[in-house]
């Protein structure tokens, strides 16, 4: 199957009909029938049957349309790659990060890396962690940074530092003052913290069990970044990681949590796709960033 049977094949699928496929490839119609003709001679199967009027797809072409959307979408971006070698860019960098990273180690990283590269593009998207790793595999990520040690197939990942949970307060609360906090402490106090089955969230309930406790929030999020909103409006305190300058933001103040949980911030690739030579700088850039803001992290405000 070709690549241009394939786009044919992938606008009729979703398009419906000929004619919308037709203008959605501003091709004549004709030519369409004919591209999806020849398609069909080179499988040796029907993709579409005429039913009622309507173009209904077969049980094949129904088997054979996710891999038809896996392979455009690498067609795609070989477009983008040609279009860029094409207008002169010596070079294409494709970091995606989840949310704490972005907010804190990854501006001092790509502003780096952009100084000592100015000519190479540099595309930052800030998605979930599955959203990364979806990235890396189809091919629109070169690296992906996020807050998970988890084994996954096809994927490497590096922990390159650690940071604690912390307990995040409204400045002036009655607990802003002790030196640390444990969650016993916490008793009586309207929780907000991860979402149970998430990373950070299953890690908090594993070192709790230990010590015979239990954690029950009455808020759960899926981002630290949200908390803080809740902890300023005086919905309650929360247990957040620690990654995020949470000196910098109004209203708040934090305390380190007992037990210690150390969360992984990781360094994620694909085994399929070798590093580019810029990629591997920027994920030097990456592990410069983070043993800094570990550091000042530790270092007293």
């Amino acid at each position: 199957m070709r690549a241009r049977h394939i786009e044919v094949f992938r606008a009729v699928m979703r398009s419906g009909t000929l004619t919308r496929a037709a203008g959605l490839l501003n091709v004549s119609q004709p030519a369409l029938s004919q591209s999806l003709l020849q398609a069909e001679d080179e499988l040796g199967f029907k993709l579409f049957e005429r039913v009622k009027g309507r173009l209904v797809p077969t049980p094949e072409a129904e088997e054979l349309f996710p891999e038809a959307e896996r392979l455009f979408g690498d067609l795609e971006n070989l477009r983008r790659m040609a279009q860029d070698l094409r207008q002169g860019r010596r070079g294409l960098v494709r970091l995606a990060t989840s949310a704490p990273p972005a907010l804190s180690v990854v501006p001092a990283a790509l502003d780096a890396f952009r100084r000592a590269h100015p000519e190479v593009r540099l595309l930052s998207s800030v998605v979930p962690v599955e959203r990364i790793i979806a990235m890396l595999e189809g091919g629109q990520a070169g690296l992906g940074l996020a807050m998970t040690e988890e084994a996954l197939p096809m994927i490497e990942t590096k922990v390159i530092g650690r940071c604690d949970l912390v307990c995040l307060l409204p400045e002036g609360h009655r607990l802003a003052a002790r030196p640390q906090l444990a969650v016993a402490d916490l008793a009586g106090e309207r929780l907000i913290a991860y979402r149970r089955d998430s990373q950070p969230g299953l890690m908090l309930e594993r070192a709790l069990a230990r010590q015979g406790e239990t954690l029950r929030p009455d808020i759960e999020v899926e981002l630290s970044i949200i908390a803080l909103a809740f902890v300023q409006g005086g919905l309650g305190v929360a247990i957040v990681d620690g990654l995020l300058p949470w000196r910098r933001f109004a209203g708040v103040t934090t305390v380190p949590l007992l037990p210690r949980i150390a969360l992984p911030i990781s360094l994620l690739t694909s085994t399929r796709r070798p590093l580019s030579r810029h990629h591997d700088l920027l994920r030097q850039e990456l592990r410069r960033a983070v043993a800094a803001h570990l550091g000042a992290a530790d270092a007293p405000p």
